[in-house]
């Protein structure tokens, strides 16, 4: 378990150990097996209000106390706010996916070609056996694209603006969520494995179970497209909005009052909002968190990086 040290003598003995106990939760909430991470969950949970409640967390929460107006939101709002191409906003990126195709037939369309000068049968057989890889390869991804997922998040790490949005998006749903007052039990900045898990007993319950309130519903859809928001501030073309729109319809189909397909657009808009106004907010919190996070700092860690922002 990583170590999270304090300086003195802004931290007493008291508020270590509940950062410790904080520590400790997310580090069995990690061993724990997938059939109990949510009861586990809780005890993040309970260690952040311990936090809270020790008078040592100042902003955990914060936003919380913020009306949320569900106003109509247009796309010269999004730019207002620094979304530079409003209209991809929710319109998911191919640019993984057709750089990994076009590169895999190209390399074996030229392979196969050099092939055919080959002596013999092997002139003859590998050529065949290598333009039937890029005809494999288009099968899958025409019909079960979902296969070569891993291999495009592998092959993606060759752009030189991978990691940094990696890194600006998975630190955007952690800031969102902390100020929220949503616990992260748990991120990744690994290519292929990037994410940020949050504890679900905020709610109480599961998200795949009942519904959820208005004020759940607008919480949560500013996390879920934080990561999105972050990246269309920086980025004409947002690479990793399609997983970030499947968990926002996720949280929407939970909402007790049914939303047509007009009103999802615009909550989908106004998250977005919401999310690059508040980044803009925190923005000495969100910098300092990137560095916390590219070091590979603990959840305690990013979250006494963030107080001290």
């Amino acid at each position: 378990m990583q170590q999270v040290h304090f300086s003195a003598p802004f931290f007493s003995k008291d508020a270590k150990k509940l950062y410790d106990g904080l520590e400790t939760a997310a580090l069995e909430l990690r061993r724990a097996p997938p059939s109990e991470k949510y009861a586990y969950s809780g005890d993040i949970l309970q260690a952040m209000n311990a936090l809270k409640e020790g008078g040592v967390l100042k902003k955990w929460g914060a936003e919380l106390e913020k009306p949320y107006d569900r106003r109509n939101v247009f796309l010269g709002d999004l730019k207002r706010v620094g979304v530079l191409n409003p209209s991809g906003i929710g319109v998911a990126s191919i640019r993984n996916d057709k750089a990994f195709l076009f590169t895999v037939v190209g390399v074996t369309s030229v392979v196969a070609v050099a092939a055919g000068f080959l002596p013999g049968d092997w002139g003859f057989f590998v050529p065949y056996l290598t333009g039937g890889i890029s005809i494999a390869v288009l099968a899958v991804g025409s019909t079960a694209p979902g296969l070569l997922q891993f291999f495009i998040d592998k092959f993606s790490s060759i752009y030189p603006d991978y990691r940094e949005r990696v890194l600006r998006h998975e630190a955007a749903h952690l800031l969102a969520g902390y100020m929220f007052g949503v616990p992260v039990t748990a991120y990744s900045l690994n290519i292929g494995q990037a994410h940020t898990d949050f504890a679900e007993a905020k709610l109480q319950r599961r998200l795949i179970e009942g519904c959820l309130e208005d004020n759940e519903i607008d919480a949560l859809a500013v996390v879920a497209l934080a990561g999105a928001a972050a990246e269309a501030m920086q980025y004409e073309e947002v690479i990793g909005q399609t997983a970030d729109l499947v968990d926002l319809q996720r949280i929407l189909l939970r909402s007790k009052k049914k939303l047509n397909s007009a009103q999802q657009q615009n909550m989908t808009r106004l998250a977005v909002f919401e999310a690059c106004s508040l980044l803009k907010k925190y923005q000495k919190e969100y910098n300092a968190l990137q560095e916390a996070m590219k070091n590979g700092a603990s959840i305690a860690k990013c979250v006494q990086t963030i107080e001290e922002a």
